[in-house]
């Protein structure tokens, strides 16, 4: 038996280099053949502000809120908040929207609570925390029937 000698086999390798060079030119190729799209942050638009009047605008001079005995709280025939809550929120927000309102027109914001006979003081407490939550300084109070 003869025996043969064995030849020390190769490691096969892979060339880098070339690969390498393929994926810069794959990259180069995307990015010149994709699109910029625009971003939203770059349409320009405009949100509502508030403007100062030169002369006086006419506004109801003054708002009414009137208060039932259960503590339901309505202004120009709309309910306020529900009577259990805490503090009066809404109207707080709406008395608030009224304030800047007569700011800019130049006007003082003036507001007349109006309770029924039986309205519990906490309701009218909460009221008036409600307006001076927002910020009006202006406030009568009418009783009895008006």
């Amino acid at each position: 038996m003869i025996q043969r000698k064995k030849r020390p086999e190769e490691k096969v390798t892979i060339p880098i280099a070339p690969m390498i060079d393929c994926v810069f030119l794959l990259l180069i190729y995307f990015m010149v053949s994709s699109t910029l799209q625009r971003q939203e942050a770059d349409i320009s638009f405009q949100l509502p502000g508030t403007v100062e009047q030169d002369e006086p605008l006419e506004m109801p001079d003054e708002q009414i809120i009137e208060i039932t005995d259960q503590g339901q709280v309505i202004v120009n025939d709309y309910k306020y908040d529900n009577p259990q809550s805490a503090r009066y929120i809404e109207l707080a927000s709406m008395l608030t929207r009224f304030r800047q309102a007569s700011d800019a027109n130049q006007v003082e914001a003036l507001v007349t609570v109006a309770p029924s006979d039986g309205t519990a003081h906490q309701m009218i407490i909460k009221v008036m925390d409600a307006i001076s939550l927002a910020g009006i300084e202006g406030v009568n109070f009418s009783f009895g029937e008006e």
